[in-house]
Formats: C-alpha cells, structure tokens, sequence
C-alpha cells in the first residue's frame, strides 16, 4: 500500500488519500458472497439520476454504467433543471436517485420533493443518515465517506460513485446477466487507487506543466466524459484558471477554436481509442499545436507530449483510477499556486 502521513498535509490530501480505505469498507459492507446487499425496489426499467456539482458528474458516469452493465435506460439532470421542467416522466417502473454528499443540498432536497409530490419511486445516495434527503426518501444507501472538510469533493465523490455502480450491478444480475467479471474487477478498485497515488511524483511534474497554459481544455468520450467533467470541475475550483471540459465530437463543432490561444490539451480516456477519436485528436495536434496530456490508455498513432498510461483492463475500475489521478492534478497545480485547497476562494458547500 502507498503510505502518506498525514502529518502537516491539508484536509484534501488527506482524504485523497483516505479513498483505498473507504472503498474497501463500501465493498465489504455491500457485499456479501458476491451478493450485493442493497435495499432498492424491484422491476426497474428505468432510472434518472439528478444532483449537482461532483455528485451531477457521478451520477452521469451512473448513468453511463446504468447502460453499459445493465442495458437499463438512464439519465442524468441537475438538480435546478429538474426543478424547472413543466412535466417529468412518472412511469410505473422507473426510479429517481438523488445524490447529495450532504443530504442539505437545497436543490436536490427540492428536487425530491418534488419527485415525491408526483408519487415517484426515489432513492438517495448520501453520506449521512438522518439528513433531510434520506428521511424523505424511499430507498436510501449510505456512501460511508465519512466526514468531509475539504470544499472539493474527492472522497465523497469516489464512494457514491462505487454505491453507484453496485446498484447498477445489483439491477443487471435481477436481469439475468452475469455480473461475476464485473464484480471482481470492483474487488481490485482499492488497489488500483493505491498505485494510482504511487503516481504523484510524475503527477507533481505535469501539473508544473500544465501551469504554463491559462487554457485548459479536459475531453473524452461516451463513458469517460463524465471523468473529464469532474478532472476540469476539480482543476477549476481549486487553481481558478479557465478549464472546461467538452465532448471531443461536439468540441471540433466551433469550440475548438479556443485552441487557437496557447492551450493545453488533456484527452481521457479509460478503453481503445476509436477512428473518430483518434482522427480527432490527429487533427487537433496538426491545425493547433497544443500540449497534449493522454490519461488513461496508450495510442502510438498519436503524437502527444505527455502519455500517462495505467495499465488497467476493466474500463469501470480505470474511471476510479482517473477520479483519483484528477484529484492529484488539481492538488498540485493549486498548491502550486499557494492557494487554500481547503477553502478556494469564495466557495463554500453548498446546502442553503
């Protein structure tokens, strides 16, 4: 195991490095005898997940899983949005899953009730019993982050994400499919994180790097645009520079032209990258030059500045990975910039 004191270090650190704890008691708490141990509701065709800030990006990777595992049509939406539409879907058989690390997060809270006022099926992912969220709603799964200090979301963030993806789990072996790949894969999750962090090193070199660049662009793909989003989110927060994810596809229609500013580029990617991709990127390196930082699989028909390759086979077990090397980019790139990760400058969490 990566060993970290604990000594002097800020409470983002610390509980970057709490996470191969944490998942390894959700997985033993869960499951029991490859059986995962889950109080939902039974018949689900249907799932729409709503939160907001990193608990919105985890509930779009769900979503993603929710499709890819479970052949189970998902959605994600904020919470605000929710809130504003007219007419949502209440079929007899789908299920609303609100995430909130807090349980007090006003617009998820709102976004409940109102999913309860139009007698929906609702489950909650939080990290604390007796919140307002988990008295209101039906089903209710505890993340067991423990408490969290720092503004930014990594622990909380990592350990929804794994409930997540074990509900997922539980609805496609109701359906008949053979989760015991999938399953064991999960097992190894707390190591893999472990040899995440045993990257910092290289970690502390191309956060220098991308330090150069005041442009900052995270992209990807299908099922790995929900781990750019939250890479760009955590970035964000905590250097205050101008980094925004995009689809790469939706990104050639016109937004590319940010490239044309000296830029840095970070593409994610957790399985083989397709033509599409691939010619993408080619294209993106011809016409604009950026500094080009691949995370997650190696590509030798791409000419990129920096390659960090994990060397991890199951796609779902890379993304907990790459949740984890963001946090550490985000951690150095802000400690480099002397600021306060714990507490970035104006923002707070927010459940008002």
């Amino acid at each position: 195991m990566f060993f970290n004191s604990n000594q002097n270090k800020t409470f983002m650190e610390r509980e970057i490095y709490a996470q191969p704890k944490i998942l390894s008691d959700i997985l033993d708490c869960y499951v029991k005898d490859d059986e995962i141990v889950m109080e939902l509701p039974d018949n689900v065709d249907k799932v729409l997940l709503v939160a907001s800030g990193s608990s919105y990006n985890c509930a779009r990777l769900g979503a993603d899983l929710f499709d890819k595992i479970a052949n189970i049509e998902a959605g994600a939406i904020y919470s605000g949005e929710f809130l504003l539409k007219s007419v949502v879907p209440a079929e007899e058989r789908i299920l609303y899953i609100f995430i909130t690390q807090s349980g007090e997060t006003s617009d998820t809270n709102k976004a409940l009730m109102k999913a309860k006022e139009c007698n929906l099926r609702t489950c909650c992912i939080t990290n604390y019993e007796n919140s307002s969220i988990w008295k209101l709603a039906d089903y209710k799964i505890n993340c067991h982050a423990g408490e969290e200090k720092s503004i930014a979301a990594t622990k909380s963030l990592s350990a929804q994400a794994l409930c997540l993806a074990l509900i997922v789990l539980k609805y496609a072996k109701s359906k008949g499919i053979d989760i015991k790949t999938w399953l064991d894969g999960y097992k190894s999750i707390p190591q893999e994180i472990n040899n995440a962090l045993s990257l910092r090193p290289k970690i502390q070199k191309y956060a220098k790097m991308l330090l150069a660049y005041n442009n900052i662009i995270v992209s990807a793909d299908g099922l790995d645009y929900a781990l750019a989003r939250e890479a760009s989110l955590k970035m964000k927060e905590t250097t205050y520079l101008n980094i925004n994810s995009y689809i790469l596809g939706e990104f050639m229609h016109g937004h590319v032209a940010v490239l044309n500013k000296k830029s840095a580029f970070i593409y994610v990617v957790t399985d083989n990258l397709n033509y599409a991709a691939t010619k993408n990127l080619i294209k993106i390196k011809k016409d604009y030059k950026p500094f080009i930082l691949l995370i997650g699989n190696i590509n030798d028909k791409i000419n990129v500045n920096i390659n960090l390759n994990l060397n991890i086979e199951n796609v779902v077990v890379k993304s907990f990975a790459i949740l984890v090397i963001a946090q550490l980019f985000a951690l150095e790139m802000a400690m480099r910039l002397r600021h306060n990760v714990d507490k970035p400058k104006g923002l707070e969490k927010v459940i008002q």
